[in-house]
């Protein structure tokens, strides 16, 4: 999938706080250049005179005159090696995304479908967290794929997005499956079926929280009939 985020044509940062000493470094953060990820290693880069060029990183070619005709590492390979190094631009095997909860631009596989999410609203497996709505602390089994308008809550006659106290988050969050956390005092022998059952949020529904032991809600608190997804 071709990559289209491109960074602004600019100069970066000023000669004398770069430290560069040789001078296509130097012109390659001094000069006006923008560069644009096209996937696959390569990037298309406008330089201060208007030319586009094509650098091939991986395999240090470029398009310009420069490498072409004197086999030198040229300005235009420097320019987007030092925007990879500064995050202006995915180094290559990466595309730029949206971040599915706020929208800050995340690198990920270039290759990869579905959701993206930013390291702030990313919650991995395990990840204390609070519900929004009634202050209860759970656990997070997973980050899934599916929209909260696309998956069905079971038992009721809707969808994540749909049930009552989801209406006020976006149809389109990411569905979280999360667990009530076990009591403290359950033996491995007392665990039941209902102390397993996976619960589907919207993400945005969920606010990460640090886990203490004084917070660990037990599940007698939370009667399997009465928990609310």
């Amino acid at each position: 999938m071709p990559n289209t985020a491109a960074s602004r044509k600019a100069s970066l940062a000023p000669l004398r706080e770069t430290g560069e000493e040789d001078a296509r470094s130097q012109r390659a953060r001094a000069e006006r250049m923008a560069v644009a990820p096209l996937g696959g290693g390569l990037y298309e880069v406008e330089s201060q005179s208007d030319e586009t060029y094509f650098v091939d990183l991986p395999g240090g070619r470029c398009t310009c005159p420069d490498h072409m005709f004197r086999g030198v590492r040229c300005k235009h390979v420097r320019r987007v090696a030092i925007e990879i190094n500064e995050g202006r631009v995915p180094p290559p095997g990466e595309k730029a995304a949206e971040c599915t909860s706020c929208g800050t631009t995340v690198f990920v596989d270039e290759n990869a479908d579905g959701v993206h999410l930013c390291e702030h609203c990313d919650l991995p497996t395990g990840t204390p967290v609070v519900d929004r709505e009634s202050g209860d602390l759970l656990v997070v089994v997973e980050v899934t794929d599916r929209r909260a308008d696309e998956v069905e809550v079971p038992d009721r006659d809707c969808t994540v997005a749909e049930y009552p106290n989801n209406v006020d988050y976006p149809d389109d969050d990411p569905v979280v499956e999360l667990l009530y956390p076990l009591p403290n005092d359950l033996g491995p022998g007392e665990i039941q079926p209902r102390h397993l059952r996976r619960y589907s949020f919207p993400l945005s529904r969920l606010e990460r929280r640090e886990q203490r032991d004084d917070e660990q809600t037990a599940l007698t608190d939370f009667p399997a009939a009465t928990q609310e997804e």
